[in-house]
């Protein structure tokens, strides 16, 4: 009888191993702070979600340009230009969009020489 009793219980044990194990690889390995975003960033992406949602989904991404941070808003619909941000939140440039899609001609080639992607956010929201 006391073997019997003891395999709910190991049962149990074993189900709260694997739920630990399981938890913890969905956990962030990086130390906290590894990848901050700069507060004009964070409020950036505060407007973008107050404003009514697009498709497809407003998204920021960061690269490497020109041995810089950068980060892209892509352009969310038509004729409109994406926008290039310093890593201080000025605008360097629009690469890509409007009218012609070729944007404002500023940064030409950081469409083909970006490096180091990464996305930053995209908009959850759906239509």
């Amino acid at each position: 009888m006391r073997h019997s009793k003891r395999l709910p219980l190991l049962g149990a044990l074993l189900l709260l191993l694997f739920l630990q194990i399981h938890c913890n690889k969905s956990m962030p390995t990086e130390p906290a702070g590894a990848h901050t975003n700069p507060a004009w960033l964070d409020a950036l992406i505060a407007q973008i979600e107050s404003e009514p949602v697009t498709t497809p989904p407003s998204a920021i991404y960061g690269y490497r340009y020109h041995g810089e941070t950068v980060y892209f808003r892509i352009s969310r619909c038509c004729d409109q230009r994406s926008i290039l941000y310093d890593a201080n939140g000025m605008v360097l440039c629009e690469p890509d969009g409007g009218i012609d899609g070729g944007g404002d001609n500023r940064c030409t080639d950081f469409l083909s020489t970006r490096t180091d992607e990464r996305l930053i956010f995209q908009d959850p929201r759906t239509n």
